[in-house]
């Protein structure tokens, strides 16, 4: 059997402030939503067109606290080939919440406090 991965669930507090950011910091859109009927929840799938793979974030209307992300020990990583341009406009946004530059990564932080890493394309 072969699987190939599809798309990551991410739970959002605040979905339009999620889809600027993923917009912004890492040109992800929306391709496509469903809404309960009942409007106690939304799922938007943003993307590009680098892969097929989709972020899944989640607004669910009831709940009332921020998610606990435990030790934000997990992560989704991208992958640039402009990666000081993206350092730089990350730093300018304010999220860049981690670098490494020993191992030449960094992260950066949404506004539920999802840790996303950046690395360089490695030739």
């Amino acid at each position: 059997m072969k699987f190939q991965m599809f798309h990551e669930n991410y739970n959002v507090k605040d979905l339009d402030a999620s889809l600027k950011f993923y917009e912004e910091a890492l040109g992800l859109k929306e391709k496509r939503r469903k809404v309960a009927e009942d409007g106690s929840f939304i799922i938007v799938y943003v993307g590009n067109e680098t892969t097929d793979f989709e972020l899944e974030l989640t607004w669910l209307r009831d709940m009332d606290r921020p998610y606990d992300l435990g030790d934000c020990e997990f992560h989704l990583a991208f992958k640039t080939e402009e990666f000081d341009e993206a350092l730089a406009k990350h730093k300018e946004m304010g999220c860049v919440c981690f670098e490494n530059p020993k191992m030449g990564i960094y992260f950066i932080e949404d506004p539920d406090g999802y840790w996303l890493e950046v690395v360089p394309a490695r030739k």
